[in-house]
């Protein structure tokens, strides 16, 4: 069962991209004391996550962070090379670019997508969820194939 409205964040590690090369980043140092806005996609460099869901993000960083979020966080199941090169292709310097290589984070809250069907293996359901301080408090899972309940314009009237 999906992770719902109400329940806390897993403790799980997630990898990032740094000058330094890939580092740990726990999801204590992601959610904890702060109100996050997470989205996740199916994969980097896709279609609908390149051309329309990371850049809603981006576009709307500055709208959705004076709404009182601390923090933007995107995250698939990719690794941290794969994340740092896409959120520099895509101009995410306001995004915190989650890898969950090993989608331990994505089985953790029950979101997990079988797409080998298309020669990707497992991935992350497309979703967006609102949470304060470890807490989930808006949690929108998107259909096959849409961007709408996750976009960055459906979180803004959200918050």
């Amino acid at each position: 069962m999906p992770i719902q409205v109400g329940d806390k964040i897993p403790a799980v590690n997630f990898k990032v991209m740094t000058a330094e090369g890939p580092k740990d980043m726990s999801s204590e140092q992601v959610f904890e004391a702060k109100k996050v806005v997470l989205f996740a996609v199916p994969g980097a460099f896709t279609p609908g996550c390149s051309l329309t869901h990371l850049p809603g993000f981006v576009v709307s960083a500055d709208a959705i962070k004076d709404k009182g979020v601390d923090t933007i966080a995107c995250m698939s199941v990719n690794d941290a090379f794969v994340m740092g090169a896409w959120g520099q292709a895509q101009n995410a310097e306001e995004i915190l670019m989650l890898a969950d290589g090993n989608g331990e984070f994505t089985a953790a809250i029950g979101m997990e997508l079988d797409g080998s069907g298309f020669g990707m293996g497992g991935r992350a359901k497309r979703f967006g969820m609102i949470v304060e301080d470890g807490t989930v408090t808006h949690l929108a899972i998107e259909a096959p194939g849409e961007i709408k309940a996750s976009s960055a314009e459906a979180m803004l009237e959200v918050l």
